[in-house]
């Protein structure tokens, strides 16, 4: 397994993360604690260091999987623990109360990386206020460090410039062969700042697999209403970047996630953060890594994903 540091920290983190979205049971379907259990254990065991939670995923259960699973393989010094707070939570009270909560169901001493999932929208809270209570967290021995999530530049920059004696040391946003906008200008900013570009949804969820097409669309899950699976969007990638990254998969050995994947971590700040319903998946993601695309191939994949027109505008 490869390693990174935590943007400017000396935290080292896996350039493969395990995300456990999944283990909240409320958006990809049931999800059994035995297995959650065996996805962490295998992802530790190959190197994985880095797991990203959030208290939303079943409100609470996925923190309470990973908590347990951890306490029970005894692998707490071996793991980074990041989880989330969501933008309903950003009042100062909320924010002290919410951390708290979430290192209980954890349970764990310290979180190591506490991240804002998304912006105060919907309450209007003034970032500073938000950031003041993370500042306190820090102080207090809560969390280790500031993460933010869902950010868009000009927040994240306004964040920054409330916190004191604390930094920004990620941000984690949605990032994949398909969906790109965060290159416009966040993603150069973050390499400038030496910020870690967390990539949520690194897969497309699946649609860069080249398992599904306009007449096989995801059932079943919250992908049934997700804009890149729209007929017209899944035509784009399967006859432009689909076949592309199936030759690439042959060619290299690897599978077409690994590839994926390993775009992405050629991006030097990027860490990738794949979930795993099964052992099997985590394998499959941690060989990502230890390898890389060559420079041709790798332009050759950015220029098939840059001729795809993706609209999300479904209705």
């Amino acid at each position: 397994m490869e390693y990174i540091n935590l943007g400017k920290t000396s935290l080292k983190i896996s350039r493969i993360g395990l995300g456990a979205w999944q283990f909240g049971g409320d958006a990809w379907g049931p999800y059994e604690y035995g297995i959650a259990k065996e996805v962490i254990g295998k992802a530790v065991e190959l190197g994985i260091n880095f797991i990203d939670t959030a208290a939303v995923y079943g409100r609470g259960r996925s923190e309470e999987f990973v908590g347990r699973a951890i306490r029970e393989l005894g692998i707490r010094e071996h793991v980074v623990i990041a989880t989330k707070i969501p933008g309903d939570w950003h009042r100062y009270d909320d924010v002290l109360k919410a951390a708290r909560r979430s290192r209980e169901r954890l349970g764990v001493d310290v979180i190591d990386l506490l991240q804002l999932h998304w912006p105060a929208c919907w309450h209007n809270v003034p970032i500073c206020e938000t950031m003041k209570a993370m500042e306190k967290l820090v102080e207090d021995g809560v969390i280790r460090f500031i993460g933010v999530s869902n950010y868009p530049l000009q927040l994240l920059e306004a964040a920054r410039s409330c916190l004191k004696r604390s930094e920004i040391v990620s941000s984690q946003n949605r990032y994949n062969l398909i969906e790109r906008d965060i290159e416009k200008e966040l993603l150069p900013y973050l390499q400038r700042e030496g910020i870690t570009l967390i990539a949520w949804s690194p897969l497309a969820k699946g649609a860069v697999t080249g398992k599904y097409s306009p007449e096989n669309r995801p059932k079943g899950d919250l992908r049934e209403n997700e804009p890149v699976f729209y007929p017209d969007n899944l035509r784009e990638i399967t006859t432009k970047l689909i076949p592309v990254i199936k030759e690439l998969a042959s060619k290299y050995g690897k599978t077409p996630a690994q590839i994926a994947l390993n775009w992405l971590v050629m991006h030097d700040n990027v860490v990738p953060i794949p979930g795993a319903k099964n052992a099997a998946q985590v394998v499959e993601n941690a060989g990502a890594v230890g390898w890389r695309l060559s420079e041709d191939d790798f332009r050759r994949l950015t220029a098939a994903s840059n001729s795809l027109v993706i609209t999300y505008v479904t209705w």
